[in-house]
């Protein structure tokens, strides 16, 4: 059997990327975030969780979490699973799950108005807040299903 290690996240900064250069020079930023889900219990109830997830990535992206990134902005990733393992100073075993980003997408703009997605090797965003549609293909006009982005809530 084929092994996946996959995953995608939307959420919200829960603080500002710590950034650092490897003593190869390869910049590496670290920041966590928050997942919040919100469903009906039985009896009609709202019900709210929120997971608390730490993550890291590496090079260039890192670079740009560290400019332009910033506690509470929205974040959409795409990443693996890595565990981290360690003793601390008492000697015990020590683990910890964490998301290294491959690809990330802001999903809000900047806290000054002006929009840095460009920048950030994102798709330059429209006057409405979306992003541009010039990298979809010109036959899904044409009846085919909806791409996967257009079932993002943001």
């Amino acid at each position: 059997m084929r092994n996946v290690n996959r995953v995608i996240l939307a959420g919200n900064l829960t603080r500002d990327p710590e950034f650092r250069r490897l003593p190869s020079d390869t910049a590496v930023a670290n920041f966590g975030m928050a997942l919040n889900r919100r469903w009906r219990n039985r009896d009609g109830q709202v019900q709210e969780e929120t997971t608390f997830v730490d993550c890291e990535t590496y090079g260039r992206q890192a670079e740009v979490l560290h400019q332009y990134a910033r506690k509470g902005r929205g974040l959409f990733i795409e990443g693996r699973l890595k565990l981290d393992q360690w003793q601390d100073r008492e000697g015990h075993n020590r683990s910890k799950l964490k998301v290294v980003v491959e690809n990330f997408q802001f999903t809000d703009s900047p806290a000054g108005g002006q929009d840095q997605s460009s920048a950030a090797g994102q798709a330059p965003r429209q006057a409405g807040g979306e992003a541009a549609q010039t990298d979809r293909p010109a036959s899904r006009s044409a009846g085919n299903p909806r791409d996967v982005n257009d079932l993002l809530p943001f």
